[in-house]
């Protein structure tokens, strides 16, 4: 006990000490990879921020996280995020920039505290350098410029970190229960991804604690009970409250938090079975990622210079590299093939994976010669720690089904971690010439300089051979020399380490940069030369340096007199499965319907129209516009169809009616004006029942309809029996002309009006 309270007053005195000059130009560059320019992007992504317009409207659409102001549905994540995005947009005023701003200080605060938990046990370079790491890991600051709920997320769990080895170091309860109750409020930001955490968090206590097993198991069951407690504190309010009094809770096919934590947003992802519930989950996919799609032309377009760098540099022939042991490295939303290699893929390596081979041979000289029944040191329990929290996760992304290239955030802690305490520990043993430990420091640095040459090979026609040849000579040289000069002690020596470590960080710090130079999607980020198209893949090159949108596709009621053969949809460049999205084939090239689709033959977006369809040029001044109306979704409103429909508004509650959140979104953003979507965030979410829709119409509630050709999944009946009883608005009255319009993915629908008495 004597031993736990100098170690408090030892942090309390080194807490008074003066500012780490060495860690301010780490925060310096982590503050500007994760704040610089987020003013830029002005909707985010448009699906969370239609919801943050909307939770600003009242309280109970800020509780519910209500997708649209009527209440209508909610989004497909609890809320706690997003009710820190409704505060800081509250106090900053509705933009893109202030929805984002929680998340890219969330990252910012990320990198300081793990300085703070790697600095205090393992030395001020090892949390220097595990800072670093972090802030370069090139996922970090692509997430933490979005909106998306990732970085919130792992700043969080850090929060919880901090106090579980607090509650080590003081032997008090309470930080056990804070660090755990933590991990509860963090299930409310994403749901079961927060509890990935947990097999370190309950190995780490238990290796760590000097108590007896009775009081472990006591500890650690009352703070499970209350993580469990807190974790589903908002679903059991949501689900005991009666249907009829809430919006529907959006992608889940019960009406239920808690399916949706345990289906969809839960055990769904790992076994990649989307379509468990019915067919919706499978279309919610290929929406995200046609909408994703859609987004790497309009953000490319953002200014000239970034539509000619993304656009011009790239070939497909450049993307069918192989993962180690074989196999093509596509999967969904370019998340490779399942397998023990996936996180060495492409699309999924130069996310998080520059630095794993130096964090491999990291482990094994950290661990060395640790008996295992102990007794342990207090590196070796942290170690421990960052270990638990590093092998699971990274099972998980090498097994899982479904999940998203920004997701592999959650194993950017651990690897930072184990960088940092690493690089001090291997360089001790280098420098003591401690036998075959010794030989740890050269050869992480040359199979790591291996494995980034390798990640940046397919990407040779963007950043040119030079930085891979220069990354992979001076790695081969500097492990060399170091392995020659191991018996000698001077300063040279010392230099040479300190270079190598600037190589291996060299280009992951280049592809940290990525977003900000190429510009984000802000609806899949990703970090590379071809960050802005958030799908892996470099974005395609436009035949007419005037289009915009995925191959011209355009926001609803915008039309133009250009048509032409090359109008048929073509897969994202890159694309190493023949063109195929989710639940489409490939056909020469040309985009088949996804499973479901009523149109034979034509491939249709997000509340779009078919691949014949017309398509316009958009205007040279849009493409230059400073400000990047992104997010997946229409970046602009139909004033013509705006107008129409608020002209002939007689008091109903719902602007209008459309398929899905794609066409929806930019209208509650633009005007706050409630707009229902009526299968939710794809179109398949089946809330709507024709007896349903019956009463709002005679109640008065909504009356016109805009309708697409996806988004049906289980609405098929309400969408076959509009078309039935309503009449067809005729074009001319409310589908724009205009080639100035934003393109987005909706394209043309058509509009129709019920009334009934």
């Amino acid at each position: 006990m004597k031993h736990m309270n100098s170690e408090v007053k030892e942090e309390r005195t080194s807490n008074k000490k003066r500012i780490d000059l060495f860690l301010v130009p780490i925060v310096l560059i982590a503050a500007f990879l994760n704040l610089f320019k987020i003013w830029t992007d002005e909707y985010a992504n448009a699906y969370y921020t239609a919801a943050v317009k909307s939770m600003l409207q009242s309280l109970h659409n800020f509780f519910y996280a209500s997708f649209d102001p009527g209440g209508y549905v909610t989004i497909d994540k609890p809320p706690v995020v997003f009710w820190i995005q409704t505060i800081s947009a509250k106090i900053f005023g509705f933009h893109g920039w202030s929805v984002i701003l929680p998340q890219a200080l969330a990252g910012f605060g990320s990198v300081l505290l793990l300085y703070v938990l790697v600095k205090r046990t393992f030395g001020v370079w090892a949390g220097r350098f595990a800072a670093l790491a972090m802030a370069l890991t090139p996922i970090v600051p692509a997430v933490s410029r979005t909106n998306n709920i990732d970085s919130m997320l792992v700043f969080t769990l850090l929060v919880a970190t901090w106090m579980l080895f607090r509650a080590v170091r003081t032997a008090k309860f309470g930080w056990v229960l804070a660090a755990f109750a933590m991990i509860g409020v963090a299930f409310n930001m994403k749901m079961l991804q927060a509890y990935m955490v947990l097999p370190a968090f309950y190995i780490f206590y238990v290796v760590a604690t000097k108590i007896n097993w009775k009081k472990k198991i006591a500890f650690l069951t009352t703070a499970t009970a209350l993580m469990l407690a807190v974790s589903v504190s908002w679903a059991v309010v949501v689900d005991s409250t009666s249907a009829d009094k809430r919006p529907y809770m959006g992608s889940s096919q019960t009406n239920s938090v808690l399916e949706l934590a345990f289906g969809y947003n839960g055990i769904n992802r790992l076994t990649g079975n989307t379509s468990v519930t019915g067919s919706s989950h499978k279309q919610s996919a290929q929406t995200e990622q046609q909408t994703a799609s859609s987004e790497t032309k309009q953000n490319s377009n953002s200014s000239a210079d970034s539509s000619q760098s993304s656009n011009q540099r790239k070939s497909s022939s450049s993307q069918k590299m192989q993962a180690p042991g074989g196999g093509n490295q596509n999967g969904m939303f370019n998340t490779g093939n399942p397998g023990p290699f996936r996180l060495f893929q492409k699309g999924l390596s130069d996310q998080i994976s520059w630095l794993l081979p130096f964090v491999i041979f990291s482990i094994v000289g950290l661990f060395a010669g640790v008996k295992f029944k102990g007794p342990y040191t207090t590196k070796q329990k942290e170690s421990l720690f960052w270990l638990a929290w590093l092998l699971p996760v990274a099972i998980f992304f090498s097994i899982a089904g479904f999940f998203h290239q920004y997701y592999l955030i959650m194993l950017a802690p651990p690897i930072a971690a184990f960088a940092g305490a690493g690089a001090v520990a291997l360089w001790s043993m280098y420098k003591q010439h401690n036998g075959w430990k010794s030989w740890l420091l050269p050869g992480g640095i040359l199979t790591t300089a291996a494995l980034q040459v390798y990640i940046m090979s397919p990407y040779v026609s963007s950043i040119g051979v030079a930085p891979i040849a220069g990354v992979g000579a001076l790695g081969v040289i500097l492990a060399l020399v170091l392995a020659v000069r191991k018996q000698r002690k001077n300063s040279l020596t010392n230099y040479l380490g300190a270079a190598a470590m600037v190589v291996l960080l060299a280009m992951p710090a280049y592809w940290a940069m990525t977003p900000i130079i190429y510009g984000g999607n802000s609806m899949l980020p990703s970090a590379g030369p071809d960050s802005s198209s958030g799908m892996g893949g470099p974005p395609s090159t436009a035949t007419n340096s005037k289009q915009s949108g995925f191959n011209g596709m355009q926001p609803p009621g915008s039309s133009s007199g250009n048509s032409s053969s090359n109008n048929q949809m073509q897969p994202p460049s890159g694309s190493s499965n023949g063109g195929q999205m989710p639940g489409g084939s490939s056909n020469n090239g040309q985009m088949q319907p996804p499973s479901g689709s009523s149109n034979s033959g034509e491939m249709q977006m997000p509340g779009g129209s078919s691949n014949n369809s017309q398509m316009p040029n958009s205007s040279s001044s849009k493409s230059s516009s400073s400000k990047r109306k992104s997010g997946g979704m229409n970046a602009e409103v139909n004033k013509k169809l705006l107008n129409y429909l608020t002209k002939n508004n007689t008091g109903e509650k719902y602007l209008f009616a459309t398929t899905d959140s794609t066409s929806a979104a930019p209208y509650i953003i633009k005007t706050g004006e409630p707009v229902m979507a009526m299968g939710g965030f794809s179109g398949s979410d089946p809330i709507l029942t024709v007896s349903k829709l019956k009463a709002m119409i005679k109640k008065g509630e909504v009356k016109y309809f805009y309708l697409s050709g996806m988004g049906k999944g289980g609405q098929s009946d309400v969408i076959t029996w509009i078309k039935e009883n309503s009449k067809e608005i005729p074009s001319s009255k409310w589908q724009s002309t205009s080639s100035s319009v934003q393109q987005g993915p909706s394209g043309n629908g058509a509009l129709y009006e019920i009334t009934l008495k």
